[in-house]
């Protein structure tokens, strides 16, 4: 294969993700099907199959996106020099930020049959971000086990970033923000912040 041909391959396996990606954000996770990707990317429905043999490979790919700006977001805003708590409130504000501007593709990411498939390597695109907030729970609670204390917060970030989108949080609070539930399971974590 020529180099040219090369380039002219990668060219298209990464507009067939990026058209995804518009797809994705525009129509929701269930209008992501082979066929509509390849039309609107102006290729014939069966162009994605050859660098996408089962649809879960797309939708990896689509996912792989979503970790990769997540962890980009998660990177930009961390505070490195300040203590680990505010890190970790940073973390979880851009995580639930995260959630709710890119509601499709975060919907898409923590799909359990594309992370359970190890497509495209996703749990390896996806476990550093998860290690982070381990490594960063480490330091403000060195006698708790991380990766269970991380997994609770994770859950309970989860848990927030749902319910707040399905408005249920909403109505049983009364609240306007997320930031007060944060706040709470921060504490509930971590232990309360110093003042």
């Amino acid at each position: 294969m020529h180099e040219s041909d090369k380039e002219n391959e990668d060219g298209l396996r990464d507009r067939l993700v990026r058209v995804g990606v518009e797809l994705l954000d525009a129509e929701g996770a269930q209008a992501l099907s082979l066929r509509e990707i390849a039309r609107r990317a102006g290729v014939s429905h069966g162009a994605p199959r050859r660098y996408f043999p089962a649809h879960l490979d797309l939708l990896s790919a689509i996912a792989r996106q979503g970790f990769a700006e997540l962890a980009a977001r998660i990177a930009d805003a961390d505070p490195e020099e300040a203590p680990a708590r505010e890190r970790i409130e940073v973390l979880a504000r851009v995580y639930l930020d995260y959630a709710d501007t890119r509601r499709g593709m975060y919907e898409l990411m923590f799909r359990h049959d594309l992370l359970e498939s190890g497509r495209l390597g996703l749990r390896e695109t996806s476990l550093p971000l998860f290690a982070h907030l381990a490594g960063l729970v480490a330091r403000v609670r060195p006698e708790a086990e991380p990766s269970v204390l991380a997994g609770a917060l994770w859950a309970n970030l989860h848990g927030i970033a749902q319910l707040w989108h399905w408005g249920s949080l909403r109505l049983a609070t009364g609240g306007d923000s997320p930031g007060p539930l944060l706040a709470a399971a921060l504490d509930a974590h971590l232990g309360e912040a110093a003042l």
